[in-house]
């Protein structure tokens, strides 16, 4: 059997409340040996956090995504304070901090625009004084994103996960030395560029992810994303690259264990 790794669930989020533990029971029957679980609050990080420990295959990440930014300012603070507090009591299990970055799709108020540039660069600082890499969300704010790593770089790089498929983004990100994340959107029919854009991805900084229970892949669009889907990214790269999807599982599960640290 094929062994994959899911670089970026949410096994933590609530759409998995009323059966999250036998879809994890039966995760390594569909092939997947490890999966990362991807906090994007204080609430789904502890969830992530809990996971991780009472699973040996599943690893965490814990920050606040720029969709959870509290309004207050001092509450911000006070959440990235506490996720600290969480990574340092739970240092083996975690690997990254993360989801982080910024969302101008569903945020037009240039306020919380500002807090979410804040929030970004002071979650990088925490992750150089963790010596973690990150792992970014952007959305429609890819100039500002890639601004705030110039000024603000990090450490033990990182992950652009569900990357856009943008030009632009994938080789800016290439150069400052983070890896690159593909998840359902290449496999989209609609999707016109895909391609092109895991092409522009060279083997060693490829990973693949589900996002679950977001944006399932073809040929499941539509119903909820589990890691099981992770396949069907891994077998598009395969047929882009034209190679074995064994080649593609093995690579990413390779650059996935090297950029998080996991040892497996």
């Amino acid at each position: 059997m094929i062994e994959l790794i899911d670089s970026h669930a949410h096994l933590d989020d609530e759409k998995f409340d009323n059966d999250r533990e036998e879809i994890i029971s039966k995760i390594k029957d569909a092939g997947i040996k490890n999966f990362i679980t991807a906090g994007y609050s204080l609430g789904s990080s502890k969830k992530a956090v809990e996971l991780a420990e009472k699973y040996d295959f599943i690893y965490a990440t814990c920050g606040i995504s720029p969709n959870d930014i509290p309004q207050d300012e001092d509450e911000v603070w006070k959440q990235i304070s506490e996720i600290e507090g969480m990574v340092e009591k739970q240092k083996n299990k975690i690997v990254a901090i993360g989801e982080i970055g910024l969302d101008y799709y569903w945020e037009k108020d240039e306020k919380m625009r500002e807090l979410q540039r804040k929030a970004f660069i002071k979650q990088i600082e925490l992750a150089n004084k963790l010596n973690l890499p990150i792992v970014i969300h952007t959305r429609e704010a890819i100039m500002d994103t890639l601004e705030i790593l110039k000024q603000n770089p990090v450490d033990k790089k990182g992950v652009f996960h569900c990357c856009p498929q943008n030009r632009e983004l994938i080789k800016e990100g290439l150069k400052l030395g983070f890896y690159i994340s593909f998840a359902g959107p290449i496999t989209f029919k609609n999707s016109k560029n895909a391609n092109e854009m895991i092409e522009l991805v060279p083997d060693d900084r490829l990973l693949i992810e589900t996002d679950s229970p977001y944006l399932s892949p073809e040929p499941v669009r539509g119903r909820r994303n589990m890691p099981a889907n992770v396949k069907y990214i891994a077998q598009k790269i395969a047929e882009v690259k034209n190679v074995p999807i064994e080649n593609v599982a093995k690579m990413t599960f390779e650059n996935t264990c090297r950029i998080f640290k996991i040892e497996v």
